[in-house]
């Protein structure tokens, strides 16, 4: 059997690692990552995972690995902002509120789908504005759902967390062992003799 991830995510391939895993292949989804009129953060983020493992042409014997990381402001979906001043407006709204990363992962192989989101709920502290742009400087908000990454220097900016750290920089791994083994993926150290 082989893994695929449909991600060119580094940090999903630096998780994946953490718990002993390397795909075999990387097949980045290429799909609309638009919200549907009315869709809530944590559906969207749902469909997001499914319709990226399913995106991806899995051959016989092959697993397809997807997630997707949503950062929800209330009912208010805060994907990858589109430039520095998304960034920023997105951090003004994150100052000093608690705020839920929701990171949906879906495991396709075999003709069967298997998928698990994970809920973390995030406070964020008073950001000052100068705080803001020496963010936005580092460039670090480049690719980051919700313009910030907790592994990164907006770490800083972060008190407290409730729930899953890996799932909030992007793959939560309890769940993604749990699908996989589910799927039929031996976990390393379990593997037979």
């Amino acid at each position: 059997m082989r893994l695929v991830l449909a991600s060119a995510s580094p940090r999903r391939r630096e998780l994946l690692a953490q718990i002993g895993l390397r795909p075999d292949a990387i097949r980045p989804a290429a799909i609309d990552e638009t919200p549907r009129k009315g869709e809530l953060p944590r559906p969207y983020c749902i469909r997001m995972a499914r319709e990226k493992a399913l995106a991806v042409a899995a051959e016989p014997g092959e697993l397809v690995l997807a997630a997707d990381t949503t950062v929800a402001a209330g009912r208010r979906i805060l994907g990858q902002p589109e430039d520095a001043g998304q960034a920023a407006a997105f951090l003004r709204l994150l100052s000093g509120r608690r705020h839920r990363v929701i990171t949906a992962v879906a495991v396709c192989g075999n003709g069967r789908l298997w998928q698990r989101a994970v809920e973390t709920q995030v406070k964020m502290k008073r950001l000052g504005e100068r705080e803001i742009t020496a963010y936005i400087a580092t460039g670090d908000w480049q690719g980051k759902a919700g313009g910030y990454a907790i592994q990164g220097p907006a770490g800083v900016f972060i008190p407290w967390i409730s729930g899953s750290y890996s799932a909030v920089v992007g793959l939560p791994l309890a769940e993604t062992a749990g699908l996989l083994r589910a799927a039929g993926w031996p976990m390393p150290g379990e593997r037979g003799t």
